[in-house]
């Protein structure tokens, strides 16, 4: 049996665990520069607010509905998801984080379940007890078949768990199930089933697999298997190590000045790195782009990129940071408004596998991974760029617009909720 736990509208739910005076009323969370919706509460839904519309648009049904807005928080937000992650670990080792409010469980690795439906209340109620997060669970012998019963837990059950063999009748409930609300089933696929006839999920578990496999791709049949409770999506590790690290964000106001630039570039980096030494691996090359705003077509446009070679592979803050600058002084141009700069780390490679250079010294390469050990301790314990590189600016004006964002309750001690 699989397991999808699925935090209820995620963003909004964290905004009102530590503010209960959102409960009941809708809320909507604002992407970078407060531009666009990127997450809403169901009340918000329910008024027609819609989803990724700009803000500005939306401004006469949130003025109507005294709709409360926030900035996203992302590092909040992550927080309460590592919270959350914990907790099932705890319930199911076996698992695999699908988002940041998403993952699928291998019940068959928890204890020994005698009632899958109580299991699935016990894991609910301690995650909103420990968090205060809803969650909504989905029980069943595949990963596709849990996608569904959790998407039937969320909308049509008062515990939030649903387990599959609960159906009284199965080719009832597939029937009554748009095939275009099958995961992994997307708008083009769907589309073209219906223009062969199959609208829903009973038809696309009963259709030829032959048929199937010659006028579709294999995700398709693999879906179609896992319809007739045959497992053919494993649990994914989340452990593998990323093939290359990318930071990117958008300016607050335009940015011309190479000062600036660098302070933007500096501080992407910074962030690169630490996840770069998360999964213990170092960089070889560092990449950095620069471009303005393509939708401001009165001004004059520019792009640029440039991939810059580490002197050797390094995790070491100040040696990408020297790369990733000297690459941005060859591609900056004065004269333009910047919109947006985006660093890679390229070139990923296991630490323990670091090649030695000719003048490879061991003593200065255990010393430069300490000092990034102490930094990031520090800046774990304490609150990010609670200690930094004077590279990364103190003002930091450039930055992006958070006028709405919520305190960081459960990472800045500055944050931390004051009880009266």
């Amino acid at each position: 049996m699989y397991g999808l736990v699925d935090c209820n509208n995620f963003y909004a739910s964290c905004e009102r665990v530590f503010n209960p005076k959102l409960v009941g009323k809708p809320v909507i969370v604002l992407s970078n520069n407060d531009g666009c919706i990127i997450a809403r509460s169901q009340e918000a839904k329910d008024i027609g607010i819609p989803m990724g519309a700009p803000l500005f648009k939306a401004r006469d049904l949130i003025e109507k509905h005294n709709v409360k807005s926030f900035s996203a928080n992302f590092q909040l937000y992550g927080d309460m998801s590592h919270r959350v992650m914990n907790i099932l670990n705890s319930y199911a080792p076996q698992m695999e984080i699908y988002s940041i409010d998403e993952a699928f469980l291998s019940m068959d690795s928890a204890n020994i379940i005698k009632d899958y439906s109580d299991y699935g209340v016990k894991i609910r109620q301690d995650i909103l007890r420990s968090t205060g997060l809803p969650v909504s669970i989905g029980i069943a012998p595949t990963k596709s078949l849990a996608k569904i019963c959790n998407h039937h837990a969320k909308k049509k059950t008062t515990s939030g768990v649903f387990y599959w063999n609960d159906v009284k009748d199965k080719n009832i409930f597939l029937k009554n199930l748009p095939v275009k609300e099958i995961w992994g089933v997307g708008y083009r696929t769907s589309y073209k089933l219906n223009e062969l006839g199959i609208y829903n999920a009973l038809q696309f578990r009963d259709c030829n697999e032959m048929w199937l496999r010659k006028n579709f791709s294999v995700t398709e049949l693999r879906i179609c298997t896992e319809l007739k409770e045959i497992p053919c999506l494993e649990l994914e590790s989340n452990h593998e190590s990323k093939k290359n690290i990318m930071s990117s964000r958008s300016f607050g106001r335009p940015v011309e000045t190479l000062k600036e630039l660098e302070e933007a570039v500096s501080v992407y980096i910074t962030r690169g790195a630490e996840k770069l030494r998360e999964q213990k691996s170092l960089a070889s090359y560092v990449y950095v782009s620069i471009k303005t705003n393509k939708f401001r077509e009165e001004l004059p446009q520019y792009f640029n990129y440039i991939i810059t070679p580490t002197n050797s592979p390094t995790a070491y803050n100040p040696d990408l940071i020297k790369t990733g600058l000297d690459g941005l002084k060859q591609i900056y141009r004065p004269g333009f408004k910047y919109k947006k700069a985006t660093i890679m780390l390229l070139g990923l490679m296991p630490d323990a596998e670091a090649p030695l250079g000719l003048f490879f010294n061991n003593t200065d390469y255990h010393k430069k991974k300490e000092l990034m050990n102490r930094f990031d301790s520090l800046n774990n314990q304490y609150g990010r760029e609670v200690i930094k590189y004077a590279s990364n600016g103190i003002k930091q004006e450039w930055r992006t617009k958070k006028e709405l964002c919520s305190p960081r309750y459960t990472t800045n001690w500055e944050d931390l909720l004051v009880v009266r």
